[in-house]
């Protein structure tokens, strides 16, 4: 069986996780706490950064979006990245949002200080950088709203990798409860839809030890 080396939180890990879901792919998670710089785990990435997908045959695959193309590729049972070159564009650049802008305004911050200070034994988390990636949230959210509010899915018609992209992002800060939902209705509808499929509810049961979800967290209907 395929295995999966991932984090708990970390957006990228719960994107390609819920893209095997969607092509009715299994995989064996394992946790990997990359920061521990095992041997093992540098073998199959020498970057030392999670997600890495091991294949049946053994093949290691790194980097999320890297994962993404070659299961759209391989699997073309149900394509996620779009359909024509411009859609496949715009769902391109939205991923990049994401996990780009997204990640260094919000995510990174929130995640890391909340959680991986933690893990690491990195002191008490910075209140600043708590406060400005609240901040920059909510620009964020109207902006998924906006899109909501236009387009069937955030990329045009069909439900695609940018979603799944947006919404890993979004669930690992509703884990932590930071999420202002009911300040933005356009993207909460959103996500609640995202939040309902069928490939999204394993996430719904990660339970951090020490660290459990707001109650809320699991509920479909917020």
């Amino acid at each position: 069986m395929r295995k999966l080396y991932h984090f708990w939180l970390s957006p990228y890990c719960r994107k390609v996780r819920i893209l095997l879901k969607e092509k009715g792919l299994d995989c064996e998670l394992v946790l990997e706490k990359a920061w521990e710089r095992r041997d093992e785990f540098l073998a199959l990435n020498p970057a030392g950064l999670v997600p890495v997908l091991v294949e049946h045959d053994g093949r290691p695959l790194v980097e999320s979006l890297a994962i993404c193309e070659y299961l759209d590729e391989v699997y073309p049972n149900k394509m996620l990245i779009g359909f024509d070159p411009p859609g496949r564009a715009e769902t391109r650049r939205l991923v990049s949002w994401f996990d780009l802008k997204f990640s260094r305004e919000v995510s990174d911050a929130l995640i890391f200080e909340k959680v991986l200070r933690r893990f690491m034994g990195g002191g008490q988390p910075d209140s600043t950088n708590i406060r400005l990636a609240h901040q920059n949230l909510k620009h964020h959210l109207n902006y998924i709203g906006y899109l909501a509010e236009r387009r069937n899915w955030l990329a045009g018609d069909d439900f695609s990798l940018a979603d799944i992209t947006a919404a890993a992002h979004l669930s690992c800060l509703d884990y932590l409860g930071d999420v202002p939902w009911d300040d933005h209705a356009g993207a909460k509808d959103w996500y609640v839809r995202v939040k309902s499929r069928p490939s999204f509810r394993p996430l719904l049961a990660d339970h951090i030890p020490g660290l459990p979800p707001p109650r809320h967290y699991a509920d479909l209907d917020f």
